[in-house]
Formats: structure tokens, sequence, C-alpha cells
């Protein structure tokens, strides 16, 4: 055990800390970690967790959301520039336009968005619960913001509902294309190819199973197959190869990389620790309203 390892240690113990990570962090960091999950199964942790303050080892939307939960605890963001680029790609304005448009529509918002748009949604999903919680929801208009490949893949699921897309995207997805896949699976024939709903449209249709991070891990643990090709961030290959230390995983592309994932290191971990900053910090009235769609979330799914 390195020092590092053992200060994080020592200071979780000094301040009533939990330390939360995403699949998508630096392998040490998901290693030290003690809740390892996708942005759904984080969220609802935060809610569960009795420590009074919790570390956030992801990107700031992530950090925001554990503190629109908890908003009396101390939420840590071990870097306060790991930033989500698709976490602001909707504009309020057009929000409102879709509200003036379709009197019933309902305000879909992907979990990977800031708490300023959450504010003005209906209903947070994650990828793992959007399409159990659009088929509950009662309206027949549906504006999902703001990631559109996840949103079209969720809106092919369901034809009797009216999707209205917003031009948002993760570029570590996006940037996965057929053609890569395609070669690695002409490499691989024997590998199922495995990717989030957040890659694009002809990407999705070359897999044999789409779902969320966490979907992938459950998958390719119960999957009699030994081979996978997976398609989306990198960093979940730490948790695929813990658990199925006898399989073999490959790539979908050469650029899967979070470069904002990876900016959380052990180091920033202690001084966040050390300090108490970065702590994520919102006004009363933005955790009230962005708290309502994300619990929305939480009771449907």
């Amino acid at each position: 055990m390195n020092d590092n390892v053992i200060r994080i240690q020592e200071l979780k113990k000094e301040k009533d800390a939990v330390i939360l990570a995403h699949y998508y962090v630096n392998d040490d960091v998901q290693e030290i970690a003690d809740y390892v999950g996708d942005s759904y199964y984080l969220s609802e942790i935060a809610v569960k967790v009795k420590n009074q303050t919790i570390v956030l080892c992801g990107v700031s939307f992530m950090g925001e959301s554990a503190k629109i939960l908890n908003p009396k605890k101390t939420v840590l963001l071990p870097d306060a520039n790991a930033d989500c680029p698709m976490a602001h790609m909707a504009e309020i304005e057009r929000i409102e336009e879709v509200r003036k448009e379709y009197k019933d529509a309902a305000v879909v918002c992907y979990v990977n968005s800031t708490a300023k748009l959450k504010k003005h949604s209906d209903v947070c999903v994650t990828s793992s619960n959007a399409l159990k919680i659009v088929q509950a929801l009662p309206n027949k208009h549906i504006f999902f913001i703001p990631d559109e490949n996840l949103g079209r893949y969720i809106a092919e699921k369901c034809p009797d509902k009216h999707f209205i897309l917003n031009p948002g995207y993760c570029h570590v997805h996006a940037n996965i294309t057929k053609d890569a896949l395609e070669k690695t699976k002409a490499a691989r024939p024997e590998a199922e190819v495995l990717v989030h709903p957040e890659c694009k449209e002809d990407v999705v249709a070359l897999a044999d199973y789409v779902g969320s991070t966490s979907g992938i891990i459950d998958y390719a643990t119960k999957s009699g197959s030994r081979e996978f090709i997976i398609g989306t961030e990198m960093g979940v290959l730490y948790e695929l190869k813990k658990k199925n230390p006898d399989k073999k995983f490959y790539v979908a592309g050469n650029v899967q990389i979070c470069p904002n994932m990876k900016r959380i290191t052990l180091e920033k971990i202690i001084t966040a620790l050390e300090t108490g900053t970065p702590a994520v910090t919102l006004e009363e009235e933005l955790i009230e309203k962005a708290h309502a769609p994300l619990r929305r979330m939480l009771e449907l799914s």
C-alpha cells in the first residue's frame, strides 16, 4: 500500500468522508474508492451514504447532482476543472420554445447535464433508466436533452411518443466510428460488440448489446463469450477485467478517453480532503428546483 493510499484512508476517517468514483476515472482512483459505478448508481449511493463529506471522483455535473441530493453535506470535486462538454449542450431558450409549441411536452434531461439545465427539466434520466422512465411518462411529446444519440436510441424504442431531439453529444462516444469498429470486428470475429447508447446510430446498429456502462459490465460478466469489443470510455476496462480475469476485452477505436475524467488523481483527492476544496456550492433556489427532476428520476426508476 503506497503513501497516497494510506493518507487517503487516514483523511477519510478524520473528515468522515466517503469516496464515490465513476467507471471512467483512472484505475488507481477506482481502486481506492468506497463505491464505483455509473451515473445512476452514484446518484442512488449519494442519497444513502451517512458520511458528512462526499468526495465525488468524476466530472462537475456529478458533483452538482450529489450536492443537490445532499444539500447539507460537503461535496468535494477533486478537480474543479473536470467538466463534461455535453453537460452544457442545450439552451434554456430552446426548452422554452418547445414548451410553447407542445403544451404537454416533457423535458427529459439526461443526468449528464448542468444543474441549470436540470432546473428547467421535468425529469432526469440516465442511460440505464431512460427507457423505463420515458415509457412511464404520460406525455406524448418528449424533448430529450442534451444528448442526441441517446435520445434517438430511446425514441426508436418508444414509437408511440414524439421526440424532439437536441444536437448535443459526448465527444468520446461520437469519436467511435463505424469504420473503426468494423475493422476491429474483422480482426476479432469471435468477439461480441458491446456499446453505449451515446454512440452514433451506425455504431449502435453493429452492436450485440447496447446499454449503460454498468449494463455493459453486467452483460460481459454473464455472457458465455470469451472476447468483447467495448464501445465506451476505456476506464470501464478496469472493472471488466477485475470481474472477468479470464476474458479478453478490446476497444472499438483508438480514442476512447475522457480527458476530464482522467483529471482526478490520488494527489488531488488528498488535497481536497486536507483543504476542504474545491467544494461544490450551489444557490439554494437552484438546488430546490434542480432537485425535483432528480427526485422524480429516483421515484420512477
